[in-house]
């Protein structure tokens, strides 16, 4: 499975694998586009997508949800991201499930409002990592587990 935390300036992508009810990091990465043209960015990112799918395989994709932004043009930025994420996706024939921010903190702590570090925390428990991962790659990698477990309980997210 393959996380996706979308975002303006910085996307994580985290995968993760499940061996029975145990799950195992296989890795994860930041993804910041270079300042310039949106197009641009846009591009790089959707490339960086389709090379993590290649390089984990995964049979599906969760994609961290949207929310309500305060500001329109913050919206409006993140919207085309998560775009160019789908048609990424898309293109490369893996489904995309969506987890919605409350859902996924729900899942790992519990708290529908839990804090990043309280996410970042889970999954370097739940994951058994040496390290914590940055919040962004941190999040991507609880869309991961968070869809990993509703996929075993077998509830559509």
């Amino acid at each position: 499975m393959l996380g996706v935390d979308p975002g303006v300036r910085c996307t994580g992508l985290g995968a993760v694998a499940a061996d029975g009810m145990r799950w195992r990091a296989l890795g994860w990465e930041l993804v910041r586009p270079r300042a310039g043209a949106a197009e641009a960015r846009l591009v790089e990112l959707a490339r960086a997508v389709r090379a993590a799918i290649a390089r984990y395989a995964p049979d599906c994709v969760a994609l961290e949800d949207g929310f309500v932004a305060k500001n329109a043009r913050t919206a409006l930025v993140l919207g085309e991201a998560r775009g160019a994420i789908l048609a990424a996706c898309a293109e490369a024939g893996v489904g995309v499930v969506r987890i919605a921010p409350g859902m996924l903190k729900l899942a790992l702590v519990g708290n529908g409002r839990a804090t990043k570090a309280q996410v970042q925390f889970m999954v370097r428990v739940l994951l058994r990592l040496d390290t914590t991962p940055p919040a962004d790659a941190a999040d991507a990698l609880a869309a991961a587990v968070c869809a990993l477990q509703h996929r075993m309980q077998g509830i559509s997210a």
